[in-house]
């Protein structure tokens, strides 16, 4: 049998999958350069080529869940009816898609706390996000109302912090979509509306 010659990208990737399985099956104090290494399969060696440090390695995990999730909204754009609201209706839906069980994120960004600044990245992100949201054809405040309420669902999920069960879940998800599709309906009174 022919060995299978991994390009760097995917020995990358393979590493930060590695990193990720290691935090979410054993803790984020079991992070180490080594651990990763080992459940990659590789030599700490060829480890240390894509990541020379801890601290690089956990900033390559935050980017690589920031930039995924990135792609999968976009993704889910195209899927929308087109008009108002069709981005943050897919950024709603990829939020409330990801499955606290198996999304790794809860385990990346614990592993990021051991170095606040390595979070830095998630502010730039999140500010990216707000500016899609309110700009996405309808009142700024429900769609800032609408992304608040679905990073609070993403933070309950990442900390285990009373996250809701699958119906009440299914049912907040709803009702985010309603508060957009009420918003799109009622659009025509923003400008009339503020207060001068």
């Amino acid at each position: 049998m022919m060995a299978v010659r991994l390009g760097r990208s995917d020995t990358r990737q393979m590493i930060l999958q590695a990193a990720a399985d290691v935090v979410r099956t054993r803790g984020a104090g079991s992070l180490t350069l080594e651990a990763a290494a080992d459940t990659a399969g590789i030599s700490k060696g060829g480890l240390l080529y894509h990541f020379p440090t801890k601290d690089a390695l956990i900033e390559g995990m935050v980017a690589d869940v920031l930039a995924r999730f990135e792609a999968d909204v976009e993704t889910a754009v195209e899927s929308e009816p087109p008009g108002m609201g069709r981005w943050l209706r897919a950024f709603v839906k990829m939020t409330f898609a990801a499955d606290p069980e198996h999304d790794v994120s809860a385990g990346l960004m614990a592993a990021a706390a051991v170095n606040p600044e390595l979070l830095a990245p998630v502010g730039s992100y999140f500010a990216h996000w707000q500016e899609r949201a309110t700009s996405d054809g309808i009142d700024p405040t429900v769609a800032t109302m609408v992304r608040l309420a679905a990073d609070g669902l993403w933070f309950a999920d990442l900390f285990d912090a009373a996250p809701p069960d699958d119906r009440l879940r299914a049912d907040l998800l709803e009702s985010l979509l309603h508060m957009i599709a009420g918003s799109v309906s009622n659009s025509g009174f923003e400008e009339s509306s503020k207060v001068e």
